[in-house]
């Protein structure tokens, strides 16, 4: 996705937020993947009954009101709650004056696969039960999927370019790119860019069990998440909102901000090959972190550390590792992969936006988070995956990568800031 307005219009990331199964703030869920802590937990949403799959990764002890009005987040999705909440967080680091910044020069963009979708359940069932004209009538801006970033414009008054990816598990790393391109262009100065996922409800269940997609786990939780592990044998559901407050460089060093890394590349591209399943050669993939990598003008050479979509099942983990290496040659067995989907599960849209902070903090700290539960050796999953424990090396660029149902593919570079 190279863009011509690159050289001229760089962007850094000043602020981040985060809602994740390994707590409410980007303090904590670092914390947790620099220790290799599973936040992965038994099913509390839904009653597990009737269903293979009893694990889940849900944030904690979420209150809304403790980030917004008890009215207002009446008539907001939980995954629009998480995704002001994460942005609360993100706007209070970034140390954004909104009142003396122009608000048609900050744009919104939020990536998120299914929107509303416990809502859906939940009026459904009101449906059936009691008829259409019982259901609640904020159930349609409650559950559409551009509410996140509609809400979050509402909330913090930001009237400038607004936009929804939804490309499936490639929506927020795919709204990071984009919401980068924004700035680059001259559209925006300042985006807040990330995504949002909270569809953990019986729909979502079911939906994705009959396909086979989810773990069926049934000893320790914390061990139900296993990417390229030989016993993987599913992804383990899960939550969870990350917002990055995105600037040009120039508007970021003119109000003094504390720059926390660069977003030097980013690039999509499409399998046109399978409804779930990813291209058995990983044309898609590959395709995506090479748009990415030559958009940030990097080498293969220069990439420290490779932030896997690593699902856990079988097929993504297989295909992924061959792409890596179809890419990168042999330097694929030089560079660290890592997936922190090991610790929190797969929160599909909102996955880019988490593995984005995790990059951010990477590069920031010099630590590689790991890939916990791996035990059994896989020979089609051979590559260096940061086995169990964090790594402490120096992390200058980063990959980040994010692969949809539908053979819809994002991946972003993260790199360290160098004025």
């Amino acid at each position: 996705m190279s863009s011509p307005y690159k050289k001229e219009r760089r962007v850094v990331v000043t602020g981040m937020g985060a809602m994740s199964p390994l707590g409410k703030s980007v303090a904590e869920y670092w914390d947790g993947l620099r220790n290799g802590r599973s936040g992965i937990r038994e099913i509390q949403a839904v009653s597990p009954d009737g269903f293979p799959c009893k694990v889940s990764g849900e944030v904690p002890d979420f209150d809304p009101t403790n980030w917004i009005d008890r009215r207002e987040a009446r008539r907001m999705g939980r995954f629009s709650q998480l995704s002001v909440a994460a942005t609360h967080e993100a706007m209070e680091q970034s140390g954004l004056d909104l009142e003396s910044i122009d608000p048609d020069r900050i744009g919104v963009l939020i990536g998120s696969g299914s929107g509303g979708l416990p809502e859906t359940d939940e009026q459904a069932t009101v449906k059936v039960k009691r008829g259409a004209m019982r259901m609640s009538p904020f159930y349609i801006p409650v559950m559409l999927v551009n509410m996140a970033a509609a809400n979050v414009s509402r909330t913090f008054g930001l009237t400038g370019y607004t936009n929804t990816c939804a490309t499936a598990c490639a929506a927020s790393t795919q709204a990071v790119g984009e919401a980068a391109e924004v700035i680059r262009r001259g559209t925006a100065d300042v985006m807040v860019a990330g995504g949002t996922e909270a569809g953990i409800c019986e729909i979502g269940m079911g939906g994705f069990s009959t396909i086979h997609a989810l773990t069926t786990w049934a000893g320790d939780p914390s061990m139900a998440s296993r990417p390229f592990d030989a016993d993987r044998d599913g992804f383990a559901p899960s939550e969870g909102a990350g917002t990055l407050i995105l600037e040009s460089l120039e508007h970021a060093t003119a109000r003094g901000a504390n720059i926390l890394a660069e977003v030097t590349g980013w690039g999509v591209s499409s399998d046109a090959f399978h409804l779930v399943q990813p291209h058995a050669e990983g044309k898609g993939a590959v395709s995506a972190m090479k748009s990415a990598l030559d958009d940030a003008g990097v080498n293969l050479d220069d990439v420290d550390y490779i932030n896997a979509h690593g699902t856990s099942t079988p097929t993504n983990d297989r295909i992924e590792t061959l792409a890596i290496k179809t890419l990168f040659g042999e330097q694929a067995y030089k560079t660290p992969v890592s997936s922190t989907k090991s610790m929190i599960g797969h929160s599909l849209g909102a996955s880019g936006s988490l593995e984005a902070i995790a990059c951010v903090q990477a590069v920031r700290e010099n630590v590689m988070p790991p890939t916990i539960n791996q035990h059994t050796a896989d020979p089609d999953c051979d590559l260096d995956y940061i086995p169990n424990e964090a790594r402490e090396s120096k992390v200058k660029v980063s990959l980040s990568n994010s692969f949809g149902f539908g053979g819809q593919n994002a991946c972003i570079v993260i790199e360290e800031f160098e004025g």
